[in-house]
């Protein structure tokens, strides 16, 4: 069974996913690349990290004081975004990427998503739901700053998904059910 709808006319298709830390925006995004046989963009503060050989702590640090970081992270993904059709994941995908045909917004509770992060990653629970509200709150600050982005402001979206209590695989299907419904062919 294809996962392609029947449509022609098919040009550059991007597909925005965003959300904040452990909504699932990283691993539905990957997943609904693969579903749909397109490239994904998600290149994060954690690409750096690798690429600095630091960790990504001491990335968020840097970057408090250091707009640099962002306007990396932000420049690369949009360049990769560009080429081609693909899926694009990250926190400010939904507003970066003008041209998406469909832009998505993920969410979850604070305690959802510390506890996906622990599962993740490990850890104590209050040291990550401190750490997770404090890269809110930063992310917030710096995205004001840095673009005058509201990223509590979602109402643009296209589709706004609560993920508590849904699989990363419904949640891709329901993406790709919206991009049928709407005419999108990738």
């Amino acid at each position: 069974m294809s996962n392609r709808c029947d449509v022609s006319g098919n040009k550059a298709v991007r597909i925005a996913v965003s959300g904040a830390s452990g909504c699932g925006n990283t691993t539905v995004s990957a997943l609904l690349a693969e579903r749909l046989g397109l490239p994904l963009v998600n290149y994060t503060f954690r690409n750096i990290a690798r690429e600095l050989g630091i960790s990504l702590s001491e990335v968020l640090e840097r970057a408090r004081t250091d707009n640099r970081f962002d306007k990396a992270v932000d420049a690369r993904q949009l360049c990769l975004a560009m080429r081609s059709s693909c899926v694009v994941g990250s926190r400010l995908a939904i507003w970066l990427v003008k041209d998406a045909a469909l832009k998505v917004y993920l969410l979850a509770s604070l305690k959802e998503r510390v506890k996906r992060v622990l599962q993740r990653e490990g850890g104590d629970v209050q040291d990550v739901e401190r750490f997770t509200s404090m890269r809110d709150a930063e992310d917030m600050s710096r995205y004001k700053k840095l673009y005058r982005i509201d990223n509590t402001n979602y109402s643009f979206a296209d589709l706004v998904l609560n993920t508590e209590g849904c699989d990363q695989e419904t949640v891709v299907s329901i993406i790709i059910e919206m991009l049928c419904a709407r005419g999108i062919a990738w």
